[in-house]
């Protein structure tokens, strides 16, 4: 289905049982579509993270059955963990994540992904939907160090070059907290 429109499926890395998906870049709706139909071509099921606020009836129920998992709203729960424990059950779970954690234009990615495959010991897998290009790539394995600003300097890189469905919303660029 995705050929007849122009896109193409790369796929570079073999099939973990286990392992997180960081998607970039993130700038439309039409990343979740386009990219549940790329992941799905490969014969590979995927979960993802979405606002609690969704699952809903019947909506809920539909979420749920394509791999959903709802992310609280409330602050305090710890999903981080929450995940990791969800993976140390599981026999399989291959989870996708959009590390930019909004559409919209973001310098601070979020690093729960890269605690979640240190955490449970398990490999990220770098992927990207480049509309420019027509492109979706499961291109990378990426094994964290522990070292959150080395790993996620490297992640960012990796995307140099990405585009997404709107480009000004992308950023990739290396964020430095403000010192106090």
């Amino acid at each position: 289905m995705l050929r007849l429109i122009g896109w193409k499926i790369v796929c570079n890395v073999p099939y973990y049982p286990k392992s997180v998906i960081c998607v970039a870049p993130h700038t439309s709706n039409w990343d979740f579509i386009l990219g549940k139909i790329g992941y799905a071509s490969t014969g590979r099921k995927t979960h993802f993270l979405m606002k609690e606020t969704w699952f809903f009836f019947p909506l809920g129920c539909f979420f749920r059955a394509i791999g959903g998992i709802a992310v609280p709203r409330r602050r305090g729960s710890d999903l981080t963990q929450l995940i990791i424990e969800k993976f140390n059950q599981a026999e399989r779970m291959n989870l996708a994540v959009t590390p930019e954690g909004t559409r919209s234009f973001n310098r601070k990615w979020r690093r729960g992904f890269l605690h979640i495959a240190k955490g449970a010991d398990i490999p990220i897998i770098l992927a990207y939907i480049d509309f420019a290009k027509k492109e979706m790539a499961l291109a990378e394995t990426f094994y964290p160090t522990g070292d959150l600003d080395a790993d996620m300097a490297y992640i960012k890189s990796f995307y140099n070059g990405r585009t997404g469905r709107y480009p000004e919303k992308f950023c990739n660029e290396i964020y430095h907290e403000p010192q106090s």
